[in-house]
């Protein structure tokens, strides 16, 4: 099939920003992750998949390993980490769903333990600067070509970030191979789960549909 403009692979460059708000403890949390820029809550839910290529962390997800490690919170740590960011469109709706975890264990009482000095939880955000990195495909069979040649970096924002940040209904390549007419392979790489996985195992389940549909 053929007739889809081609797709251009872009990549971003990260400034990490301190908010100057910080957490003792999950009073303090709860009130702070209400107010923060939608820029912090992507940061603290996400920069770990750019930071570990080869290997998973305990918690991807800064919120659980803080609550984790800083305030003993072992049960709330889990139920934070648990939380399917894969079933989400926006990060609003990620800020919901951790607040709600929170505020539960609030509700349910108990100590509302306070971190080490020094073992505060600092709210960071990230300024993103777009930029080409000049690979494009010209065609399906081209775009699975050329898919390992592209960076760790420019897979997070076509297949994470994009959908997320700006809102929309699926990843940059499952509506790029839509648009070209490949819809039931749009749809089998819009079901890849990229929480379960490093992006180089994602980059690879991408590389192997497209193998299996014979175009690489």
């Amino acid at each position: 099939m053929s007739g889809c403009a081609p797709f251009r692979f872009y990549t971003e460059r990260r400034l990490v920003l301190l908010t100057g708000r910080k957490a003792r403890n999950l009073v303090e949390l709860l009130a702070h992750m209400e107010q923060v820029s939608g820029s912090s809550i992507f940061y603290h839910t996400h920069h770990q998949y750019l930071a570990h290529h080869f290997e998973r962390p305990v918690f991807f997800n800064d919120f659980a390993s803080w609550t984790g490690w800083a305030l003993q919170e072992r049960r709330l740590a889990e139920q934070l980490a648990a939380v399917d960011i894969f079933s989400f469109t926006s990060v609003r709706q990620i800020r919901e769903a951790i607040v709600n975890v929170i505020r539960r264990r609030l509700e349910e009482g108990g100590e509302n333990r306070s971190a080490p000095p020094g073992e505060e939880f600092h709210f960071c955000e990230s300024r993103s600067f777009v930029m080409s990195t000049g690979l494009e495909a010209r065609d399906v069979s081209e775009f699975f070509r050329k898919l390992p040649e592209v960076s760790n970096a420019s897979l997070f924002f076509h297949f994470l970030e994009a959908r997320l940040r700006l809102g929309r209904p699926t990843n940059d390549f499952s509506q790029w191979l839509a648009d070209c007419g490949y819809d039931a392979l749009a749809r089998a790489v819009d079901a890849l789960d990229p929480y379960v996985m490093t992006l180089d195992e994602l980059r690879n389940q991408i590389v192997e549909l497209g193998r299996w549909a014979g175009l690489v």
